[in-house]
């Protein structure tokens, strides 16, 4: 690692190259060049851990600094002998000093076993690991070995830590389902050793593509029947191999994502060719991440699905409308003209005394008419109707589908009636043309059940019999379900997006707390960050205050918004106080 040379203030010469009173010791027996030379190195050893690879790594001023110091010419470091016995005595002299030593083979062997214990089972990046090893180094008071071996000790690590890891990951799994893994790339010369009977998990088409393992792969479609049909079939290929539900409950997100990278770029030869252990922990990364996105892929689809039902159902009904559609202009004069024309000949007919008091008589009557049918009551019912029949007649395959893979719950007892109802609509999946639920059926009743759709949803039979329209009730769940899923107030059972938001926080988030805070850059005091929440409020609102003052024309602003952010800049005062 090359120091970067970046231009140092005064205050960073201070702190970092002043010569202490022991060090002015150590220096004070050497002369010209030596002296100059030694004291740089001292300096450097003190702030990085290790010694500099020549003269390019030692900045201008920091020299300058140093020799003002030593009182040798800054222009005596070209002399200084960078390599001999002299340097490395000098080096010997630094180490002895500060307590540091030599990285040894034991040294290097416990540093690969510390890093692969706690840092490679999380960190995967070889840069990263490396800035560990650095700064493992310089707590146990040993100098950083040379580049060359710094990348020996990580790879090293990092190989341990991964042989740990998949050989734990791949114990989790049974027999039965490494054997459904192992069949995923399993070659032509092959194919007959597959494990039978098992759904959707077949080897096919020779190596460069095994259907399903290319499948589980694709990108969906657009948002269609299709689609949804599709990724169903992907997800339940997934689920056949049978991989246990908390696989990677203890393994760092970030590595199973860089496991799931790997299997998702190499080939199905290239994937046969790593050990069994790396092979099907490699695979099972690919089919959870897999999983969880498919489900994702499942809910957004069901949400576009239902709303797509309700746009072309509205679309529909207005196309056939939009030809007999004139708009009524000026309601609120015609609606005077026609109650003074009333009071003053109450006694006359309409023809002869409604009718023409309004600009185009009987015929702008008819029109305000069919206006009210087709933008009121009439025309939501209709488009439920076809809602419903466009429901029943394509999209209802697939929603009931879903039903049977998705598992929805909700930490919210208001929306329990929801779920409920989901319950419902599957139990009666396949109930033929039944039009009603039975009579002795307890139907779940929540808000998406009201407003329009309660015409709707609730019909009398021959009977005179209050009874819920099975179909109907149906849309309306889905709709309900469309709704709550968009706040997440319900979630899915196995998704990552639309999963569960108390799971939101990652596992392993307070034993991170410092790091996951770094990277939100938010202080980890809590009164640091109130601090600097108070500041951020009272500089809006100083701002708000000025443009209050005075507007760009000089005219006042509004007096009641700024005696508000006076009351508020008042109120924050008291509670910084």
């Amino acid at each position: 690692m090359t120091v970067a040379r970046t231009p140092l203030d005064l205050d960073d010469l201070v702190e970092h190259w002043t010569l202490l009173k022991d060090e002015q010791g150590l220096v004070s027996g050497k002369r010209g060049a030596t002296r100059l030379g030694f004291a740089v190195l001292l300096k450097f050893y003190t702030q990085y851990g290790r010694f500099p690879r020549g003269r390019f790594e030692l900045p201008g001023e920091a020299v300058e600094f140093v020799a003002r110091q030593v009182q040798v010419p800054a222009a005596e470091l070209d002399a200084y002998e960078w390599n001999g016995r002299t340097v490395e005595y000098h080096r010997a002299q630094i180490r002895g000093h500060l307590g540091f030593r030599e990285c040894s083979v034991a040294d290097a062997d416990k540093l690969t076993a510390w890093l692969a214990e706690h840092v490679a089972c999380k960190e995967r990046r070889p840069e990263q690991v490396r800035v560990e090893l650095l700064a493992r180094c310089r707590t146990e008071s040993i100098e950083p070995p040379t580049p060359g071996r710094c990348d020996r000790i990580v790879g090293a690590a990092l190989r341990v830590a991964e042989e740990t890891l998949t050989a734990r990951i791949s114990a989790r799994i049974t027999v039965e389902s490494t054997e459904r893994i192992v069949a995923l790339v399993a070659g032509a010369d092959q194919e007959e050793d597959a494990v039978p009977g098992v759904v959707g998990v077949g080897v096919g088409d020779g190596e460069d593509g095994p259907p399903v393992l290319g499948k589980i792969k694709e990108a969906p479609g657009n948002v269609s029947l299709e689609t949804m049909l599709t990724e169903i079939d992907k997800l339940l290929a997934v689920r056949a191999v049978g991989l246990p539900a908390d696989l990677f409950i203890d393994i760092a997100p970030k590595v199973v994502a860089g496991w799931r990278a790997r299997a998702r770029v190499e080939s199905p030869s290239h994937l046969r060719t790593h050990p069994l252990p790396l092979r099907v922990t490699l695979l099972a990364a690919l089919l959870h991440e897999r999983e969880r996105e498919i489900t994702d892929t499942l809910v957004e689809l069901l949400i576009s699905t239902v709303h797509r039902i309700g746009a072309r159902a509205e679309k529909k009904v207005t196309e056939q409308l939009v030809n007999a559609f004139k708009k009524v202009s000026g309601k609120e004069n015609i609606l005077f003209k026609l109650a003074e024309a009333a009071l003053v000949e109450p006694e006359g007919t309409v023809r002869e005394v409604v009718y023409p008091a309004v600009s185009g008589g009987e015929q702008t009557l008819l029109e305000l008419v069919h206006e009210f049918k087709t933008r009121g009551p009439v025309y939501r019912r209709t488009v439920q109707t076809t809602l419903k029949a466009s429901y029943t007649n394509h999209y209802r395959r697939g929603l009931i589908k879903l039903l049977d893979v998705l598992k929805f719950r909700s930490s919210n007892h208001t929306h329990r009636p929801v779920i409920e109802a989901l319950a419902l609509v599957a139990r009666y999946a396949a109930a033929g043309n039944t039009t009603y639920y039975p009579l002795g059926e307890t139907v779940p009743v929540h808000k998406a059940m009201g407003g329009g759709w309660a015409e709707v949803v609730h019909r009398t039979d021959k009977r005179g019999r209050r009874r819920v329209v099975r179909m109907v009730y149906e849309v309306v769940a889905f709709q309900a379900l469309r709704d709550q899923l968009k706040c997440k107030e319900i979630w899915v059972v196995g998704a990552d997006k639309w999963r569960n938001p108390d799971e939101d926080l990652p596992q392993d988030f307070a034993e991170r707390r410092e790091e996951n805070y770094r990277e939100l850059r938010k202080p980890l005091d809590a009164a640091d960050f109130i601090d600097e929440l108070r500041e951020q409020m009272m500089t809006g609102r100083g701002r708000s205050l000025r443009r209050c003052r005075q507007n760009s024309s000089g005219a006042v602003a509004d007096p009641a918004t700024c005696a508000g952010l006076r009351q508020g800049r008042a109120v924050s005062t008291r509670v910084g106080n």
